[in-house]
Formats: structure tokens, sequence, C-alpha cells
């Protein structure tokens, strides 16, 4: 544990340190660390093996302690010489009964307890008694006295980045109509317009010309109609100008027998 903390250190002060993480570092007691961290806040003891919390330091600034998954079954009283402590995690130890906890009534600003996997919490009645002990407790195990269990700061963190993406959005739709609102005072044409210009200068470029087509072909039908219709009256005159001259030739033969005669 002290090469660890030396490490954590970084040739830092002690009393320039406010969080130290000691996880996993090994160790059945408290070695390394003293009264020098007078300005630590965070301390993190996860997973080290501890049996026993003796020679715990003075830690008067201290205010979160994370304890877990140790085997720590007493001696909770040599934490009191950090007052200051309002979070604790106890979950995963060998506490067997609520007669263990009763040091932790000195702290008047604990607010947070965990002693889930510990079993002190299958004491008949054991939420009701841990929160009449300790009144200053907020959550236990996760869940306060009515069973609402506590917002995490990943929850807190998703709510905000929703409402501020929420937010961004009804800004992009007001800068959207806000350009359009600009384009049409400035007088600018946008491309949609100007596809849709494109799209009936086409269409009635097609109108025309379908329609001069069908002009040109009803004007080639009439021209044959009349040419047709000149045909036959020419060929109708042509016949009367032949009968005609048949009927003053024969009158002529019969006037010339007559004559003859």
């Amino acid at each position: 544990m002290e090469k660890r903390i030396e490490l954590e250190r970084r040739a830092r002060k002690a009393n320039q340190i406010t969080e130290l993480n000691l996880d996993n570092c090994r160790s059945t007691s408290i070695v390394g660390l003293t009264d020098e961290y007078t300005a630590l806040e965070s301390l993190s003891l996860i997973n080290v093996g501890l049996t026993t919390l003796k020679g715990f330091p003075k830690l008067p600034n201290l205010k979160k302690l994370e304890l877990s998954d140790n085997r720590i079954s007493s001696g909770l009283n040599y934490l009191t010489t950090s007052p200051k402590l309002q979070y604790l995690n106890l979950s995963g130890n060998k506490i067997k009964d609520l007669e263990t906890l009763k040091p932790l009534e000195e702290f008047k600003n604990l607010a947070v307890l965990d002693l889930f996997n510990n079993d002190a919490t299958q004491v008949e009645n054991y939420r009701e008694k841990i929160f009449k002990m300790l009144p200053s407790l907020s959550f236990l195990d996760g869940f306060d006295c009515n069973d609402e269990e506590a917002q995490s700061d990943g929850d807190e963190d998703d709510e905000v980045n929703g409402n501020d993406s929420e937010l961004s959005g009804d800004d992009d739709e007001e800068d959207g109509d806000s350009d359009e609102s600009d384009e049409e005072e400035n007088g600018e044409v946008s491309l949609s317009e100007v596809y849709n210009d494109d799209l009936e200068e086409d269409n009635s470029d097609w109108e025309e010309g379908e329609g001069g087509e069908d002009d040109e072909d009803e004007d080639s039908d009439i021209e044959e109609a009349d040419g047709e219709a000149n045909e036959s009256t020419a060929s109708v005159n042509a016949n009367d100008k032949d009968g005609e001259k048949g009927e003053e030739e024969s009158q002529a033969r019969g006037k010339k027998r007559k004559h003859d005669g």
C-alpha cells in the first residue's frame, strides 16, 4: 500500500492531495496513509483485503469513503476522526449486526450509506432501524426511506444532454426559418425555385411543340382535302365541257345531213 500511495502522489505534497485511489493494492490494514493528508476529500480502498480499520488516519476534510469488497467486520469507530463524512460504502464486507454500526451515529452529515451484501441486511426491519439510528441518512443501499431509488449522476447527465439536444433542435429550426425569410427579403432565389422554373419552361416547350405538330398535320390534311376536291371539280367540269361539245357536234351533223338531203 505504501508504494501505491507514493505512485498516486506523483511527487505532490501530502497536504495538496484531495483524491486518492488505492483500489486493489492488497493489504490487510491501513499502512502508509498518515494524518498529513489534511486536504483529502475522497478515498477509495475497494477490494484491498482489509480486515481491520485500525490505524485509519485523521482526515478532517474527508467526505467520501469507499470500503466495499473487503473483510471488515468491526472497528468503524476508527472512522470518527473524519467528522465531515457524507458518503460511506461498506458493501461486500462481514458486518453481521446493527450494533457494529453504532459508531456511525457520530457522523451528523452522513447522507449515503451502502451495506449491500452484508449479513446485517438480513436483520428484521433492517431498513427502518438504520434510518431511525441515522437521522441524517437520505439513501440506504441506493434507496430512500420511501423505497425511491436514488438518481445516479449518469441519469442526470443524460437528462441535461437530452434537454440540450431538444433546445439545439429548436434553434436549428428557427435558424432555418430565418434563413428562408432572409432569402425572400433579399430577393435571392433558392435552388428549388430555379429547378421548378426549369421544369415549367420544359413543360411549356413540350406543349408548344406538340401543338405545332398537330397544327401542321391538320393543315396538311386540309390541303389534301382541298386538292382532292379541286381535282374532282376539274374532272366534272371537263366532263361537262366534253358533253356540251359532243352535243354541238351531233347537232351540227344533223343539220348537215338535213341540208344534204
